[in-house]
């Protein structure tokens, strides 16, 4: 039997719309999605802001998604392969990209009145070239000594899409976030097509189950409803019927999974290494 090994499930894009809001609550409230990323930029994060402040349901990471491709507070919009050839070529401004951070991280705090737990971006933007130091010059100047943990998007397995996502900037941004001490994850599972419909999807969820390693983050962007002008609208229903149905915790068991924030999981980790240093 494979020993025990725990993971975080993490809901991205909260704060896009409320069927995304929606499916977050319910499942943080049935103990299957222990983090939420933020889309401070998003048109229903004020009201899901609202609505973490007034839950309860128990221990759980909540962090920014930092948007620089949808809606940005301060600058223009740009397509991911755009920032990514400009930052590649030191073409973006390095006080533009620490102002629009830092006025995303202000909101953030004004809207939940704390720190955020993590960081990572939407469309994995945080790692990319000038993006990841912009960001790690805001991390260390607003959070000196208790510092967020990254999201890492190092791959698990080798699927096109994961290892595409890696190549962006995973490398630089994990070596860079262990020589400054600032905690990440393992490795990142839940990325595909968005395509095949539930039956497909739980069959990944199955498979990503059965590749995780202790520390691992795994990604779902459910939601209850469709929006209309939404391109992965059907993906996100798709995955929601599964996260919320019957037979998730059977694949987890199955699998010997257990599903906490990554928080307590980084905690454990450095608690187990002090023991054994003694």
């Amino acid at each position: 039997m494979k020993r025990e090994r725990s993971i975080c499930l993490c809901l991205d894009d909260f704060g896009l719309h409320e069927g995304i809001n929606e499916a977050a609550l319910a499942l943080r409230r049935d103990g299957r999605v222990h983090a939420l990323s933020c889309l401070v930029t998003g048109a229903a994060w004020q009201s899901g802001a609202t609505s973490l402040r007034r839950d309860s349901a128990g221990p759980i990471d909540v962090g920014l998604h930092l948007d620089l491709t949808q809606r940005p507070l301060t600058s223009a919009p740009d397509s991911w392969a755009a920032l990514w050839m400009r930052g590649s070529f030191d073409r973006l401004s390095a006080s533009a990209l620490r102002a629009e951070i830092d006025a995303q991280f202000d909101l953030f705090e004004r809207h939940l009145g704390r720190r955020p737990d993590f960081v990572d971006g939407h469309q994995h933007v945080h790692q990319f070239p000038q993006v990841r130091d912009a960001l790690v010059d805001v991390l260390i100047q607003r959070y000196p000594y208790h510092r967020p943990w990254v999201r890492s998007t190092r791959a698990a397995g080798w699927r096109f899409k994961s290892l595409v996502i890696g190549r962006l900037g995973s490398r630089m941004l994990t070596t860079e976030a262990d020589l400054l001490a600032f905690p990440h994850n393992r490795r990142l599972l839940g990325v595909y097509d968005f395509a095949g419909g539930a039956g497909r999807y739980e069959a990944l969820l199955s498979s990503w189950f059965r590749l995780a390693e202790q520390g691992d983050l795994l990604m779902c962007h459910a939601s209850t409803r469709a929006i209309p002008g939404d391109p992965i609208a059907q993906a996100r229903l798709d995955e929601y019927e599964v996260l919320s149905g019957g037979r998730f915790d059977g694949h987890a068991r199955s699998h010997a999974i257990k599903l906490e924030s990554m928080t307590r999981i980084l905690d454990e980790a450095r608690f187990a290494a002090t023991r054994s240093l003694r």
